[in-house]
């Protein structure tokens, strides 16, 4: 064999890879959003198109000038769309709105002109559902760590900062919702003692990872009606993250959003005397009604941080105001596990 038919042999080769897997392109969609799937053909008279998933499932079909819908599956129906004004320019792209993870899998683009042999390319559509946010509360000894609608399947685990040698009782659950996408929950078991330490929930998927925090913190001392509480003990500006605290887990007294904008419900507006750029909140006008638990919550970019304080009437007359001086929380934008 000579070394010039060896060598058309290889490009021969390499053409019939190529004319395999031109066509393969990884598309990937959001749940419940418009994604596009994209398909080229040579232009030409007679046009034919057909979409199918899977080989089987028959998602759209375009031929005499028209769409031609009698077939379609009932998944898809009402919609996909082709780019009718494109499509004598060799476009035959589809476009499917309102995605859901029942639409993940390999779409085969067919085309056929009266001038060009039938072609074949395929998209294989991959489906997410982001993870945005972790909601964390505490119901007695219990913090519950929890996203819902999320895809594909996420892990979730937990972790102490500074680290402890102790153990910490976790029970993780993962269900399917009706759109087939997932909610995970996690409740960690707190002891009595627990003061001064992150809690660290992680939810995680191929693509995202975020991070929410809980600590408990020394109690505070209402003296002569007032006392004042701090999400961090370096007095570090929040600029850029935003901000709640809430009064026993469900009323909200104070919130600030990204713009750095401060909102006080109405209810609390007599008793709020003032909100610093670090998140420290004085209050006035307090009694035994305003004893109980009291959460500041931090968020940057979906990573949250959480702590709890209590507040209590002193005892006696003349006592200092408490201030957290020794707490040593970092909003989550700067803190390392």
């Amino acid at each position: 064999m000579t070394v010039m038919m060896k060598v058309f042999q290889v490009l021969l080769l390499l053409n019939f890879v190529w004319t395999l897997t031109r066509g393969d392109i990884d598309v990937s969609c959001q749940f419940g959003e418009t994604c596009v799937f994209p398909c080229r053909f040579s232009p030409g008279h007679h046009i034919l198109i057909h979409w199918h998933l899977n080989l089987t499932v028959q998602v759209h079909s375009f031929f005499d000038d028209q769409d031609q819908l009698g077939q379609q599956d009932q998944q898809f129906k009402g919609r996909t769309s082709l780019f009718l004004d494109q499509i004598l320019e060799g476009n035959a792209s589809l476009l499917l709105t309102g995605v859901k993870v029942k639409d993940e899998g390999r779409y085969q683009c067919y085309t056929s002109t009266m001038e060009e042999d039938a072609t074949k390319s395929y998209v294989n559509v991959k489906l997410t559902a982001p993870l945005q946010k972790i909601n964390m509360t505490q119901t007695k000894n219990l913090i519950i760590c929890s996203s819902d609608e999320i895809y594909p399947k996420p892990h979730l685990s937990w972790s102490i900062s500074p680290p402890s040698s102790r153990t910490f009782q976790n029970k993780t659950t993962v269900q399917k919702t009706e759109k087939h996408l997932y909610n995970i929950s996690s409740s960690l078991t707190l002891s009595d003692s627990e003061e001064d330490l992150d809690h660290i929930c992680t939810i995680s998927t191929p693509s995202k990872q975020r991070r929410a925090s809980w600590r408990r913190r020394h109690s505070v001392t209402i003296i002569s009606g007032e006392a004042t509480i701090s999400c961090s003990a370096l007095d570090s500006s929040l600029k850029g993250l935003s901000l709640v605290w809430r009064f026993n887990q469900r009323e909200k007294i104070v919130t600030k959003n990204e713009d750095d904008e401060h909102r006080v419900s109405e209810e609390w507006k007599q008793h709020v005397k003032d909100v610093s750029e670090s998140g420290r909140l004085t209050l006035q006008h307090l009694s035994a009604d305003h004893e109980g638990t009291y959460t500041c919550e931090v968020s940057n970019d979906g990573d949250t941080s959480m702590a709890q304080i209590s507040l209590r009437l002193a005892e006696g007359k003349g006592e200092k105001l408490v201030f957290l001086s020794e707490i040593r929380d970092i909003p989550p934008c700067s803190r390392t596990t």
